[in-house]
């Protein structure tokens, strides 16, 4: 079976970069998109009676009004979120994608995003969505969630998509980094892109068995690999390569053994994805 690249869509500045990134995951595998908007529980009808004390005539000519303007809204918000869909739709046909589906649903975006990871490659999203897009340096509040719940590979976008030329995995030698280390390998995503497998921190015997491991994983997959261990605080000296060296994607372990942790959001990979320039990949 083919799994799906889910890309979740909204009226964000970051949503023209969530679908062009769905698009180059789908260029490389082709798997096909689907692209989703979720409708807030607080995007629909309201549900609340309006017309207070008012009695008689007045009361119901006022209930009716309300009613009409309460239809009204629930038809802009579907309007609204089918526009999105639309909107996102040509930009990933533009980018030469065919299989493309549209959904909207309603209800609670992680809810809602758990019943469709089933068959999902990947789940794609913007950094922030739309609440937070003026809130320069604040994570969007529903990537905790999503990415706590989610049992499938998180591709947190960034505000613009760049071409991917190059691969930086942030490895600390515990069993997510591992992971991701095999997913690199059996996924043909990352066929042909130069990778370099990078421990931040006391470099140590296990350390270094570690990324010896990682690299001998790669190569045989047909990777070009480097290594390596740096001193310093990780979200720091990661975002400081990322910056200096041109890598285009950052691809993380979710759990581990040191300070990279408890994901999200546990400190270092939570600043991570707040100060790296490039997207992110997060992996349980």
């Amino acid at each position: 079976m083919t799994r799906t690249i889910v890309a979740l869509v909204d009226g964000s500045v970051h949503a023209e970069s969530v679908c062009h990134h769905a698009s180059w995951i789908a260029q490389r595998t082709q798997a096909p998109v689907a692209l989703i908007h979720v409708l807030g529980r607080r995007e629909g009808p309201t549900g609340t009676d309006l017309s207070g004390a008012i009695r008689l005539g007045a009361r119901t000519r006022l209930m009716q009004e309300l009613a009409e303007l309460d239809a009204q809204r629930a038809r802009l918000v579907r309007d609204r979120g089918r526009a999105i869909l639309e909107d996102a739709r040509a930009l990933v046909d533009q980018d030469g994608v065919g299989a493309i589906t549209t959904r909207l649903l309603r209800g609670d975006l992680v809810e809602a995003t758990s019943e469709i990871e089933a068959d999902a490659r990947v789940i794609v999203l913007g950094k922030r969505g739309e609440a937070a897009d003026f809130a320069k340096g604040h994570l969007g509040s529903n990537l905790e969630r999503i990415v706590r719940a989610a049992h499938r590979p998180v591709l947190v976008a960034a505000r613009a998509f760049t071409p991917i030329e190059r691969v930086l995995v942030a490895f600390d030698g515990g069993a997510s980094a591992r992971k991701a280390i095999d997913h690199i390998a059996q996924s043909t995503l990352f066929d042909g892109l130069p990778i370099t497998v990078a421990y931040v921190g006391t470099e140590t015997p296990d350390i270094q068995r570690g990324l010896a491991g990682a690299a001998a994983r790669l190569t045989e997959a047909g990777h070009v690999v480097q290594t390596r261990i740096a001193p310093g605080q990780p979200e720091t000296v990661l975002a400081r390569m990322v910056d200096a060296e041109g890598f285009g994607l950052v691809f993380m372990g979710a759990y581990g053994h040191s300070r990279i942790r408890s994901l999200v959001i546990g400190s270092t990979t939570t600043e991570m994805v707040r100060s790296c320039s490039v997207s992110v990949v997060l992996m349980r």
